[in-house]
């Protein structure tokens, strides 16, 4: 069993998604893996499509679609009650 909360950001590299990486960043605390991952590589298009993910950028929390990211976008509300920032 691991002691940190993965927290997967799904990117194309674009401003919208560099900045829900500083959102994300930001709200991580020390039990956050925060890892950003690129989606013009196959198997993380493939990882994003077995998340659900439907648009860029979009956050999964310990190998689950943020609420945040099924709907309108990043939301810090939202990641926050997914646990980003906070301990298991």
């Amino acid at each position: 069993m691991t002691d940190k909360r993965r927290v997967e950001v799904f990117s194309a590299g674009c401003p919208v998604c560099e900045e829900a990486v500083r959102l994300v960043e930001r709200l991580a605390c020390p039990a956050c893996a925060v890892s950003v991952l690129d989606m013009r590589a196959p198997a993380v298009a493939a990882k994003a499509a077995d998340l659900g993910v439907r648009a860029l950028p979009a956050v999964a929390v310990d190998g689950r679609l943020a609420q945040c990211c099924a709907g309108a976008g990043v939301d810090e509300a939202r990641l926050r009650a997914a646990g980003v920032g906070r301990a298991l």
